[in-house]
């Protein structure tokens, strides 16, 4: 029998005892990869999915509604009149209305001091007398001289003398007259009257401040008291307009309604703000006063237009747009064109059909794409 030396393992046990480590390997991972897809299937089973948000749309539908356009401006009188002082001017003496005050043509507004020039027109008044009595005097005795001129009495040389004297007191006459006439027409320029009738719209003058000709106005005059709106539309705008069609005018901050008349339209297009100016002619009223803010709405037609909720409509750096519920229930970016406001909302004129299902509101929290739930929008909220 042959003995094994002593500290060498024989190689059938080496193999026994590596195919025994193997196996307990192979045991502890299979127990690992249970526990882990039991954790993960735990954990898949605890974790809702994501919820498909809800959304409220409403149809695109057409409705019947007036085309309006809208004009924007301010209240002015038609014929604003600035009246001031003509000729020599001088310090105010009395003023004799205010403002808002309704005025005749000829009423005396203001007046002047006129001591200087009134004792002047008092002078050339006395000349005046003294030239006509002395052309008088002058005229008879040439009368006088052509009656005796005939007997001989006198010399055709002094009938011709006191003929000359005659012309050249008649003509001092005239001297003396237009004289007065201009000293006249100074004194009743110290006296500022009104043009026309119309309504003060303001008064800038006190008594005792020295007016000259030139200078600001003292008063602003509307003749007649009228009164009109003049506003400015898109360029776009302004070729549905006529003359003569009817407006309805508002001011700020009062619901009252104005009845207006589109009375011109104007010629050209600012290059700057791309508007025209366009006026319309208003019944005077004690509230439509002069630079009051106020806006118009004139109707051109009828027509069937898209009305959407103005939550629905959304705006970036591309312009306006909507959010459309489209196949599989997925977001829809649609540009559109926004072409008014109406009580209910606002017009569309391109960008959709009919049967679209725009989303009503919340639509900026939505991205194109996202799958929905749509719900239809209640009738009448906002």
């Amino acid at each position: 029998m042959e003995i094994e030396p002593a500290g060498e393992t024989p190689p059938r046990r080496r193999r026994g005892a590596l195919w025994l480590v193997v196996g307990v390997c192979a045991a502890v991972a299979a127990a690992v990869g249970v526990r882990y897809s039991r954790a993960v299937a735990a954990k898949a089973a605890a974790t809702p999915q994501a919820a498909v948000p809800t959304v409220s749309v409403t149809r695109a539908g057409r409705s019947n509604l007036p085309a309006t356009v809208q004009i924007i401006g301010t209240i002015a009188a038609r014929y604003d009149m600035p009246i001031g002082v003509e000729g020599d001017g001088g310090r105010v003496a009395a003023i004799y209305v205010e403002a808002g005050d309704r005025v005749k043509r000829g009423q005396l507004l203001a007046r002047l001091d006129d001591s200087v020039i009134a004792p002047q027109v008092r002078n050339l008044e006395a000349a005046l007398e003294q030239a006509r009595a002395e052309s008088e005097l002058a005229a008879a005795e040439y009368r006088r001289a052509l009656a005796v001129g005939a007997s001989g009495a006198l010399s055709a040389e002094e009938t011709q003398r006191r003929k000359s004297g005659a012309v050249t007191a008649a003509a001092k006459v005239k001297v003396a007259e237009a004289q007065l006439a201009e000293a006249q027409a100074r004194l009743a320029r110290m006296q500022v009257r009104a043009p026309v009738d119309g309504l003060i719209l303001t008064r800038n003058v006190e008594v005792g401040q020295v007016a000259a000709a030139g200078g600001a106005a003292l008063f602003r005059l509307s003749a007649g008291g009228e009164v009109e709106l003049r506003g400015q539309v898109a360029e776009q705008d302004l070729p549905l307009l006529a003359v003569g069609q009817s407006a309805t005018v508002r001011l700020t901050g009062n619901a009252r309604a104005y009845e207006g008349r589109v009375r011109l339209l104007g010629a050209v297009i600012d290059p700057q703000t791309r508007l025209g100016e366009v006026r319309l002619a208003l019944t005077p009223d004690p509230n439509l006063r002069p630079g009051a803010f106020a806006n118009a709405e004139v109707t051109i037609s009828r027509a069937e237009r898209t009305v959407l909720p103005q939550t629905a409509v959304l705006t970036d750096d591309k312009g306006s747009y909507v959010l459309v519920v489209g196949r599989d229930d997925r977001i829809e970016r649609r540009a559109v064109r926004v072409t008014g406001i109406v009580p209910n909302g606002v017009t569309v004129s391109q960008g959709l059909q009919p049967d679209d299902q725009v989303v009503a509101t919340a639509g900026a929290f939505l991205q194109e794409g996202e799958t929905v739930k749509p719900v239809a929008r209640a009738e009448g909220r906002t």
